[in-house]
């Protein structure tokens, strides 16, 4: 085979893109304001929730709503113990205990037995992670937790759905990334969602340094020139309008960009399904997956190589992996913090030490997928 270089993921940007942007720097409005609002009130509409609110990213939108939600010095909340570590940081922010929870390896999300052994009168919050783009099974987490605030890490789920409904409708608070790994991108950036009136008035001061009103308010009402009153204690964490226009365009695409994801991710179920010692990501059916990643499973008592060791091989062929992300019980920070030992969550450990994301984007051509799939099938 001829080499070839594949990214684990490329973002789909071009001349749609570079347009949009040129408003807001013609107009000199680059803070939060119009661009910003356009966007939010488009992903609202297409997550089907009343209100979304435009952040710096996923992990200042898990702050938020960690902090709109009550989250104080002794709360616990239940954080799958496979995540990103921003999950858990996030927490943290707020003085709260993270409470982790194993996973499944068929699907990467929370288990949600062992979810139920780790509910006690502490705990106030539970984040379930949609990760990769599908989600967690939200109802079963309702049945077993009723009246405990649910929050979404929707980080990798934009446009992804669960029984009929999209992700960030489907708990309390959803909280989604734009980074460019992510579906869709504005660089960096974040979008909170929830049908809650309270917590999206409380949540959107908060982003702005708990002004009572925002900028734009503030510069198109009758007094400009008077600065709102400050009732809370707020942070800055504003998207630009620069990055507002961006998402705009993006957004747009999303659903053809999941579309031709869910395309090539049935091309790799077909195309892999006869590696016995590969096994590809669960599909729960009457759901949408979001395909942010692609992530299979090496069965390490049947594969000819270790998985780092595929990882690397594939590597010399021009073809970037990685892991699906890692298990935060096993990071060093958070072992010592709490004591944790390795063994204490199997099906996180397993994840984190056999999963394996293999290249899935909306840049890659047919032969690029081909090429992936004839070179797993020669190790």
């Amino acid at each position: 085979m001829e080499k070839r270089n594949i990214q684990i993921s490329l973002p789909v940007t071009g001349v749609e893109e570079w347009e949009a942007v040129k408003e807001p720097l013609m107009t000199g409005w680059l803070t939060s304001g119009p661009k910003v609002r356009e966007f939010e009130e488009l992903f609202a509409e297409r997550h089907k929730v009343k209100h979304a609110i435009a952040v710096t990213s996923a992990t200042t939108a898990l702050h938020l709503a960690l902090v709109a939600v009550g989250i104080q010095p002794g709360d616990e909340v239940i954080v799958p113990a496979f995540t990103w570590v921003s999950t858990a940081n996030a927490v943290l922010y707020c003085g709260g205990t993270v409470v982790f929870a194993d996973v499944d390896p068929k699907t990467f999300n929370l288990d949600v037995h062992d979810l139920e052994r780790r509910i006690t009168n502490r705990t106030k919050a539970i984040i379930p992670v949609h990760l990769f783009g599908l989600c967690a099974d939200v109802d079963a987490i309702k049945r077993i937790a009723p009246g405990i605030p649910i929050i979404e890490d929707a980080a990798c789920a934009s446009g992804a759905g669960y029984k009929g409904k999209p992700a960030g409708s489907l708990g309390d608070i959803g909280c989604f990334s734009f980074h460019p790994r992510k579906s869709i991108t504005t660089g960096e950036g974040g979008m909170i969602t929830t049908n809650h009136e309270g917590l999206f008035e409380l949540m959107s001061m908060l982003r702005n340094h708990g002004a009572s009103i925002s900028e734009e308010q503030r510069h198109h009402g009758p007094q400009p020139y008077i600065l709102p009153d400050f009732n809370l204690m707020g942070f800055n964490y504003r998207m630009t309008d620069i990055q507002g226009a961006v998402g705009v365009v993006q957004l747009k695409k999303l659903d053809r960009f999941i579309d031709e994801r869910n395309q090539w991710a049935a091309y790799y179920h077909e195309q892999l399904a006869d590696i016995p010692w590969l096994r590809t990501p669960k599909c729960t059916p009457g759901d949408h997956h979001g395909w942010q990643s692609y992530v299979t499973f090496v069965n390490e008592s049947t594969s000819p190589f270790p998985r780092n060791s595929i990882m690397e091989k594939l590597q010399e062929r021009g073809i970037s992996t990685r892991p699906g992300t890692h298990a935060v019980h096993m990071l060093k920070y958070y072992r010592e913090k709490y004591g944790i030992k390795e063994d204490d969550f199997p099906g996180a450990k397993a994840c984190n030490d056999f999963s394996m994301a293999i290249p899935l984007h909306n840049r890659m051509t047919k032969e690029d997928y081909q090429y992936v799939v004839n070179a797993l099938k020669s190790i």
